[in-house]
């Protein structure tokens, strides 16, 4: 059984839940991606597993593998709300196109660097953050005829 799969089964009897075949099938379908995926995708992917699944489960599956340390948002402002994992996976921001909606994910040492500054400047303890920069990527910037600055 993966660490992921016995967390899960773990979070849900410590919240009076039970393991269905269900809830089960999502989080297959969830394990075995690996991008920046919508419930929808979530959705398509869990029904290749088992036809029958219903939207609404997916969907409270979703908030459970959330509350349960194994998912999170990737992004949320526009569009459909996307998630990823976040179990032993590492710290990374998102530049997005906001053409297309491409998703890339970055870590850069001067961000990472400059947050902390800032956590120490305001007398913040530091718990993590998020980044998420927005722009044209470069095939919808030449697509509109717009150029670099």
């Amino acid at each position: 059984m993966k660490e992921e799969q016995y967390l899960f089964i773990r979070y849900l009897k410590s919240k009076g839940l039970k393991l269905t075949s269900a809830r089960e099938t999502v989080l297959t379908a969830f394990l075995k991606s690996e991008g920046h995926l919508s419930a929808e995708d979530l959705l398509a992917a869990a029904k290749k597993i088992d036809p029958g699944l219903g939207q609404a489960t997916v969907f409270r599956t979703l908030k459970i593998l959330a509350d349960a340390g194994l998912a999170q948002d990737a992004c949320q402002d526009e569009g459909p709300r996307r998630y990823e994992h976040v179990y032993k996976h590492s710290h990374h921001d998102h530049l997005i196109c906001v053409g297309c909606g491409k998703l890339i994910e970055f870590c850069h040492p001067e961000i990472e660097k400059a947050q902390n500054e800032i956590f120490r400047e305001f007398g913040f303890q530091a718990s993590g953050h998020r980044l998420e920069l927005r722009g044209l990527c470069a095939d919808c910037a030449g697509k509109s005829g717009k150029t670099r600055e």
